[in-house]
């Protein structure tokens, strides 16, 4: 069975949570390269949430009573 997708907003906060405390942890952040790996993941889920919010706004169009960009319930 495929595993059950989780809702994008949950990842990004899990990521940032995952960051935050791996950044308290270590004393050199610039040279961690697991943190590194972290930031890149948090970043790609961010652009991921960025991209479906512009392609729901601009799939749109020109509707008076649209809502704001947001992704649909999973």
């Amino acid at each position: 069975m495929a595993k059950k997708k989780t809702p994008l907003e949950t990842d990004i906060t899990r990521l940032k949570e995952k960051v935050g405390a791996r950044k308290a942890t270590t004393e050199n952040a610039k040279r961690d390269a697991s943190l590194r790996a972290l930031r890149k993941r948090l970043k790609r889920v961010q652009r991921k949430r960025r991209t479906l919010a512009s392609r729901l706004a601009r799939a749109q169009g020109k509707k008076k009573d649209a809502k704001p960009a947001a992704a649909p319930p999973a």
